[in-house]
């Protein structure tokens, strides 16, 4: 039987500042990000198995995805740690706001290999994290592959 990739894609809101960098994208600003997730396995064979034929159910990897990346992050405010910016995100925690504060700089490449573990980990032991690609704007993005990246 044939490995088989399937790809679900995401669409998100999310907001961030790059702490001590040297452009624009140092101020709050936020993106419309579009995510793809792609994972690789064989179909069932199981004749007796309702998902037969499928590598997973795309409603298993949505489920997945919803709540390990967009439940989090959409409409989410994202602050390195480190930031001076602790400040306001404690004053937007304290208003309602939902804000991150991650142990990286919240740039693409970032996030894409943070998303890749914490998709990872939710993943059936016969199915294995093929690639991401996270869109941040219409002409930018990260990609994130498993060849790339061995244990």
């Amino acid at each position: 039987m044939s490995n088989i990739r399937i790809t679900k894609q995401f669409n998100f809101e999310t907001g961030h500042a790059l702490y001590g960098y040297d452009g624009k994208c140092r101020n709050v600003h936020g993106h419309s990000y579009k995510l793809s997730v792609t994972v690789i396995g064989r179909p069932i064979t199981d004749t007796t198995h309702v998902k037969l034929g499928m590598v997973i159910d795309f409603s298993d990897l949505k489920k997945i995805v919803k709540e390990e990346i967009v439940d989090q992050f959409d409409h989410a405010t994202v602050f390195n740690k480190n930031t001076p910016h602790v400040e306001l995100a404690k004053e937007l925690t304290d208003r309602g706001h939902m804000v991150i504060l991650a142990d990286y700089q919240p740039t693409s490449e970032n996030m894409v290999i943070d998303f890749s573990a914490r998709i990872k980990s939710r993943l059936p032991e016969n199915i294995q994290l093929h690639s991401l690609r996270l869109q941040e704007t219409d002409t930018s993005f990260a990609e994130w592959y498993a060849s790339d990246n061995p244990l």
